[in-house]
């Protein structure tokens, strides 16, 4: 994920501040995600629960990074795509539906374990594990999105 993190930030970064802002948090969010798995270079490979002040401020990442997508650059595609193109415009609407499964995911999660993370270290285990499947399926889904865009429209204004 890393890899195709850096290769989102080649692709687009620099053509858009609110663009960059985005990318380096998805970068701090699976940094963050390594932490409290226990993947290394960024975690410790241990059988136990990662403390709960990290995976607290792991689910405050998520909602931040769900937040700025939805609140602020999709906004801002779909504003301009409405201005600029109208293929982009259904190329948008076609995938913001996909995306907003994995919001669903994030919020569950999120509910499940910002105050209290569980006992039980499969559940969370289990839940980590699909929570991140969705994730990935949800950067590939904005890649298109940021892609499309910036191969119709140039950057975003």
């Amino acid at each position: 994920m890393l890899k195709q993190i850096e290769q989102a930030q080649k692709q687009w970064g620099g053509s858009n501040q609110l663009i960059d802002t985005w990318l380096n948090k998805r970068q701090e969010l699976i940094i963050n995600y390594c932490q409290i798995a226990g993947i290394p270079p960024y975690g410790e490979n241990t059988q136990q629960l990662p403390d709960q002040k990290d995976v607290t401020e792991f689910c405050n990442r998520l909602i931040d990074y769900v937040s700025t997508g939805h609140f602020e650059v999709y906004r801002e595609v779909v504003s301009q795509c409405e201005t600029h193109g109208q293929d982009s415009l259904a190329h948008v609407q076609d995938i913001l539906p996909s995306i907003n499964v994995s919001t669903e995911l994030i919020l569950e999660f999120t509910d499940k374990y910002a105050e209290s993370a569980s006992d039980d270290m499969g559940a969370f285990d289990k839940h980590l594990s699909t929570l991140i499947e969705g994730l990935e399926q949800r950067f590939a889904y904005e890649d298109q999105l940021l892609a499309n865009f910036h191969e119709k429209h140039g950057s975003l204004a």
